[in-house]
């Protein structure tokens, strides 16, 4: 098996942990390829799986890394939260590293979202795994419209609004008062951003739709994101969002769940009373 292992350029992680991980996949008989975010050559075309170490971001940029190749992603966590990561290196057994290399780990298709109908900067990829985000620049609020599969919703007047996937439910979205939702479901999640109109909320729409985001400002412009890739645009530009015609590939080995990971990393449900 032939594994890429992953990390962004001038990110400080733990060098041990990484040698030691690179050292157990050799002994395992895995051919180990380096590559960062700022590598220019892709990754040999018989890579079988890319280890991400880092972070979500990391992960993300790990995504963005492979502009629509399909291998598998798996991330290994060596930075704080990390929900997206699958496994981390600790002082324990690390059976996890041997599950990987014998192939002991599922897969699962992760929804990604396309921007058409803009210019992207140069270097940008159009397709996010989280979100999408437009977000006012100055004091103004923006002026939102939101239109599926061309029918309009209610103005937006807010300090921006998102468009996330199922795999991003449990990032920005839920810090907006989204719906968190599991990652493997068919559909996209539209959340306003602070809105001035209190009687909006957030809904979600078939995966299938095709969701057109136009806004002005006052400020002559606002920032609009594709996952972890920010860039200024001028009022009254418009965006098309969309399904990806391609997934991305998720990683995870056969004792996780998606539950496992609300109650462990997100804390879901946790009540100070039980400790009492």
């Amino acid at each position: 098996m032939r594994i890429a292992l992953f990390r962004r350029e001038g990110s400080h992680i733990d060098e041990t942990k990484s040698n030691y991980l690179a050292g157990r996949l050799r002994s395992l008989g895995a051919d180990i390829v380096f590559c960062t975010s700022a590598d220019s050559d892709a990754i040999p075309d018989n890579t079988d799986l890319i280890l991400s170490l880092g972070g979500d971001g990391t992960f993300l940029a790990a995504v963005d890394f492979l502009k629509g190749r399909q291998i598998p992603v798996a991330g290994i966590n060596f930075g704080r939260l990390g929900f997206l990561t699958t496994a981390k290196v600790d002082e324990g057994p690390n059976n996890w590293i041997e599950d990987l290399v014998k192939g002991r780990f599922d897969i699962e298709p992760r929804l990604l979202l396309q921007a058409t109908g803009i210019d992207l900067p140069e270097g940008i990829h159009p397709y996010c795994l989280n979100e999408f985000s437009l977000m006012r620049l100055g004091p103004s609020m923006l002026e939102i419209t939101v239109t599926i599969d061309g029918k309009a919703l209610p103005t937006y007047w807010a300090d921006g609004v998102l468009v996330a996937t199922p795999t991003g439910s449990t990032a920005y979205a839920l810090s907006v008062g989204g719906p968190i939702v599991a990652p493997t479901t068919e559909c996209l999640i539209i959340c306003p951003i602070a809105p001035h109109n209190l009687n909006v909320r957030p809904i979600v729409v078939s995966a299938a739709s095709k969701v057109e985001i136009c806004f002005k400002s006052k400020d002559k412009a606002a920032n609009m994101s594709v996952d972890n890739h920010g860039f200024s645009v001028c009022s009254g530009s418009c965006v098309t969002l969309s399904q990806a015609p391609h997934k991305a590939l998720y990683v995870t080995l056969k004792d996780m769940s998606f539950i496992d990971a609300l109650r462990d990393k997100l804390m879901w449900g946790d009540d100070s009373r039980k400790n009492k």
